[in-house]
């Protein structure tokens, strides 16, 4: 099984939606985590938007990358999906770990209408659907 973590700064939104479309699209091949230099609450966008592909994440909790990185955990890939997450602030994983760089728009940062934002968000769903559908194939070939 090829274990991925996803890394944001709040855990929030976009390590969310990587973590929950890897499990859907990339099947038993895949154990994928996501955590956050300075985890928060899930954002009700990210909830909204992945139930649009039939995933609930409405109860989910945010988690710290520096826990999983004290509790030993080993990865093969850790996948940044912002900008301060590809910084010296994220830990380096033991082990034989990959390190991918994925940039897109924070949600969080979003300003207008619900309705706005919401289209917004779907869009970096759909940026983050492409990169982790990519992401499966080559990780497939390596593994």
């Amino acid at each position: 099984m090829i274990k991925v973590l996803f890394v944001c700064i709040h855990n929030s939104a976009r390590s969310q939606m990587a973590e929950e479309l890897l499990r859907k699209y990339g099947g038993e091949k895949f154990n994928a985590q996501s955590a956050g230099l300075e985890p928060g609450i899930v954002n009700p966008l990210a909830v909204e938007i992945l139930k649009e592909e039939g995933i609930d994440i409405a109860n989910k909790q945010t988690q710290s990358v520096f826990d999983l990185f004290k509790n030993g955990k080993l990865f093969h890939y850790v996948v940044t999906v912002c900008d301060e997450g590809n910084s010296e602030r994220c830990p380096i994983f033991p082990g034989q770990t990959s390190r991918i760089h994925w940039s897109f728009k924070d949600p969080s940062q979003f300003m207008g209408t619900y309705e706005e934002n919401l289209a917004q968000t779907r869009v970096v769903k759909e940026e983050i659907k492409a990169a982790v559908l990519a992401f499966i194939e080559m990780a497939e070939t390596h593994y």
